[in-house]
C-alpha cells in the first residue's frame, strides 16, 4: 500500500514537472513570438523617454521645491546654489548607476529586476535586502505623510487667502488644518484603488503639468517681488546670527537645509519601478539615462530659479513654504491657482510613491495565503454600460484604505512641514540614492576592491553619508524645538 502511494506521488510529481515545463516553454514562446509579450512573458511595456521623464518629474518636482527659498536663506548666496548643483550631479550620477542594475548579468537579455528591492536582492542579497526594504518602505510612508501635510497647508492657504482678501487684511484668518487633511485622505482612498503603476500614467502627466504650473507661478511672483523691491535681498552667508538666531541654531538650520535640498531631489527609490514600464529595444538603461538627464536638468533649472528668486525676494525672512508662508498676498487669485495646482499634483505624486509599497504588501500576502479568496479574488464591477468592468479586490480595498487612514492621522499629529521634509531627505538620501546604487554597480560591473574607481565610489558614498547625518541631526533638532509649543490635533495656520 505504501509502495503504491509512493509510486502515485512520484507519478503526480512527474506530471506536475512536465506541466510546469510546458507552461514555461509556452510563456517563453509567447514572449519570443508574440508582439504582445516581452521577454519575461509579461505584457509588452510601452513606456518611452517622455513617459519615464514625466514619472520622474512628477516624483521630483513635488512639495520640496517650495522649501528651497527657505533652504537657500539658511545657506546664503554661495553655499545655497552650490549645494543644489552638487545634489543634482550626485543624483544624476547615482541614478545612471542604478539604471544599470535593472537587469542582472547581461544588460540586454539578463533577468529583469522589477523593483528596487529585487535589484538589491540580485546584486547584494542577504541582510542588505532587509535593511534596504525597511528604509525604502519607511521612506515611502514618510513621503505619504509629508505630502498629506503639504496638501492640507495649500488648501488652508487658499481659504486664508480668500479670507484675507474679503476682510481687507484685518482678520488674521487662523484655520485648523485637520479637516483638509481628512479631505485629502478621502481622495487618496479613492485613487489608491487603481491597481498598479502602468494604469496611472495619465495621473503622472496631469501631476507633472501641475508641478510646472505652481513652480512657474512661484517663480513669477518671486521675480515680481524682486522688481517691486528694486533690489536683491539676502547675503553671501545666509540668515544672520543675532537676536532671533543663535550660532548653534544657525548650524541646525543649515543642516536642516541640506535635508530639504536632498528631499527635493529624492526619487531613486522608485527609479527601478519606473524603468520597468519602459519598452525595449533600445536597452532600458539607455532610455532611462536619457530620461534621467532630461528630468534632473529640468528640475535643477526650476529649483535654481525658484530657490534663488524666492530668496532674492524675501532675504532672511523667506518662508518655509514659498506659496503658503504668506510671503505674497496679492494677486490672491493667482495664489489660489498655484495652491490648487499643488494639491492636484500631490494627489498624483502620493500615488506614484505609494504604488511600490502597495504592490509589495499585496504580493507578500498572495505568496503567504495563495488560497485566500479575500486576497486573490477580484470582483467585476461595471462602471459604464458596455464598458470594461472595474476589478475590485477586497484585500486591496481594505489594506490601502487602512494605510491612507493611518498616514492621515500621523499627519494630523505631526504637522511640521519643514522638519518632516528635512528628516525624509536625510534618511532617504544616503542609503537609497547613493549607497545601494554604488554598491550594486560595483558588484554588477565586478570593480576590483581598492582600484581607483572603487576608492572614488567609497569617497563619494562617505561624503554623502556625512551630509545625511548632519541633515538628520538638524531636522530632529527642529522637531524638538517645535514640540515645545505644540498641541496634538490643534494645529492652525
Amino acid at each position: 500500500m505504501g509502495d503504491n502511494s509512493s509510486a502515485a506521488a512520484k507519478h503526480q510529481n512527474y506530471h506536475r514537472q512536465v506541466l510546469d515545463f510546458s507552461i514555461n516553454v509556452d510563456a517563453q514562446s509567447r514572449a519570443g513570438d508574440s508582439k504582445c509579450f516581452d521577454d519575461d512573458g509579461r505584457l509588452k511595456r510601452t513606456g518611452s523617454v517622455w513617459t519615464a521623464s514625466a514619472h520622474i518629474i512628477t516624483a521630483v518636482i513635488g512639495s520640496g521645491v517650495l522649501s528651497l527659498a527657505w533652504a537657500v536663506a539658511q545657506l546664503g548666496w554661495i553655499a545655497g546654489p552650490t549645494m543644489m548643483i552638487l545634489f543634482s550631479i550626485v543624483t544624476y550620477y547615482t541614478s545612471v548607476l542604478l539604471s544599470e542594475c535593472y537587469r542582472s548579468g547581461d544588460p540586454v537579455t539578463g533577468k529583469r529586476n522589477y523593483t528596487y528591492m529585487d535589484a538589491v536582492r540580485s546584486n547584494l542579497g542577504g541582510l542588505q535586502v532587509k535593511i534596504c526594504g525597511a528604509i525604502q518602505y519607511a521612506n515611502l510612508v514618510g513621503v505619504a505623510i509629508g505630502y498629506t501635510i503639504a496638501s492640507a497647508i495649500s488648501m488652508v492657504a487658499i481659504k486664508r487667502s480668500n479670507c484675507f482678501h474679503a476682510s481687507g487684511g484685518k482678520n488674521p484668518c487662523h484655520i485648523n488644518s485637520n479637516p483638509y487633511m481628512i479631505i485629502f485622505g478621502v481622495v487618496e482612498i479613492i485613487f489608491s484603488q487603481i491597481p498598479d503603476f502602468d494604469q496611472i500614467w495619465w495621473l503622472s502627466i496631469v501631476a507633472a503639468v501641475m508641478s510646472f504650473t505652481y513652480s512657474t507661478i512661484g517663480l513669477g511672483l518671486g521675480i515680481a517681488q524682486v522688481a517691486e523691491n528694486g533690489k536683491i535681498q539676502g547675503s553671501l552667508t545666509g540668515i544672520s546670527v543675532g537676536s532671533t538666531v543663535s550660532e548653534l541654531h544657525k548650524i541646525w538650520l543649515s543642516f536642516q537645509a541640506f535635508g530639504a535640498i536632498a528631499f527635493a531631489y529624492s526619487y531613486s527609490l522608485i527609479l527601478i519601478e519606473i524603468q520597468d514600464t519602459v519598452k525595449s529595444p533600445p536597452r532600458e538603461s539607455k532610455t532611462m539615462k536619457k530620461a534621467t538627464l532630461i528630468s534632473v536638468a529640468v528640475t535643477t533649472v526650476f529649483y535654481m530659479l525658484c530657490g534663488c528668486f524666492g530668496y532674492a525676494a524675501f532675504g532672511d525672512s523667506s518662508p518655509g513654504n514659498l506659496l503658503t508662508g504668506f510671503g505674497f498676498y496679492n494677486p490672491f487669485w493667482l495664489l489660489d491657482i498655484a495652491n490648487a495646482a499643488i494639491v492636484i499634483h500631490l494627489v498624483g505624486a502620493y500615488q506614484v510613491y505609494c504604488q511600490p509599497l502597495f504592490a509589495f504588501v499585496e504580493k507578500t500576502a498572495k505568496d503567504r495565503f495563495p488560497d485566500s479568496k479575500l486576497i486573490t479574488r477580484d470582483l467585476q464591477i461595471p462602471l459604464f454600460p458596455g464598458g470594461k468592468p472595474f476589478k475590485l479586490n477586497l484585500f486591496r480595498l481594505v489594506w490601502r484604505s487602512v494605510f491612507v487612514v493611518i498616514t492621515t492621522v500621523i499627519s494630523m499629529l505631526l504637522p511640521f512641514f519643514n522638519d518632516i521634509v528635512g528628516i525624509l531627505g536625510a534618511l532617504g538620501f544616503w542609503p537609497l540614492t547613493v549607497y545601494f546604487p554604488v554598491e550594486m554597480y560595483i558588484v554588477q560591473k565586478q570593480i576590483p576592491k581598492w582600484s581607483t574607481k572603487w576608492v572614488c565610489f567609497q569617497v563619494l558614498s562617505a561624503a554623502c553619508l556625512v551630509i545625511s547625518i548632519a541633515a538628520a541631526v538638524g531636522s530632529f533638532a527642529g522637531v524638538v524645538t517645535d514640540l515645545k509649543v505644540y498641541r496634538p490635533f490643534k494645529t492652525s495656520y
